[in-house]
């Protein structure tokens, strides 16, 4: 009985070794696997510079990306020395997705900060208040020290169009599909789903990517 038991006491250990999951630079547990919990960007724009590129694919409009706020805000300030981070706002073709995106891009180029992106969100979630024109807008923004006026012409302008069309064509190159996602350095592509069914877990994934990318 005695020899019994010591055998399956090794055979348990045997396969816990196996078993056992990797581990990232990162010091975090992994076992991640392309096509399963990150996506290679074929086409995708490599990022340049030394310094890691992540890119969230977000909208104002979108549940989840207020959710993943406090996740992706914490995330950022952990690797802030070490990771270049922005947003994309994206459209879908849906109205109210545009009218958002429209209003981000512009207080982007008129040099509003993320304390402006903090405010939006908390305006459309914590209060409930919905802002349903590009007017209305300008008048949010007029709380950071926007003119309203100067606001609003900023959002016809061609340079917005330009950047609105060149940030949406990103969209499609990198294959998102939903919000949020994260793209890293241009190259992969990572998003909730089966296999990452947490915030935690998908930047997890990054900090797993960007520790690859060291190498």
């Amino acid at each position: 009985m005695k020899k019994i038991f010591t055998h399956l006491v090794m055979l348990v250990a045997a396969a816990l070794l196996l078993s056992a999951p990797v581990h990232a630079q990162s010091g975090s547990t992994v076992s991640y696997q392309e096509g399963l919990h990150y996506f290679l960007i074929e086409e995708g724009i490599r990022a340049s510079g030394g310094s890691a590129e992540v890119i969230e694919m977000f909208s104002y409009m979108c549940t989840h990306c207020n959710t993943f706020e406090p996740y992706i805000n914490n995330w950022v300030m952990r690797n802030a020395d070490d990771v270049k981070f922005s947003r994309i706002a994206v459209v879908f073709g849906r109205k109210a997705w545009e009218l958002y995106a429209r209003a981000y891009v512009t207080a982007q180029m008129m040099g509003l900060g993320d304390d402006t992106h903090t405010a939006m969100m908390d305006k459309l979630w914590k209060e409930k208040a919905v802002m349903r024109s590009m007017e209305d807008l300008a008048a949010f923004y007029s709380n950071f020290g926007v003119d309203p006026k100067t606001f609003l012409a900023t959002s016809k302008s061609f340079a917005v169009d330009a950047r609105m069309r060149k940030q949406q064509r990103l969209v499609q190159t990198y294959g998102v599909s939903a919000t949020p996602t994260l793209v890293l350095n241009g190259k992969y592509r990572i998003a909730s789903n089966a296999a990452v069914p947490s915030f935690d877990v998908m930047l997890d994934v990054v900090d797993y990517l960007i520790a690859a990318e060291a190498e």
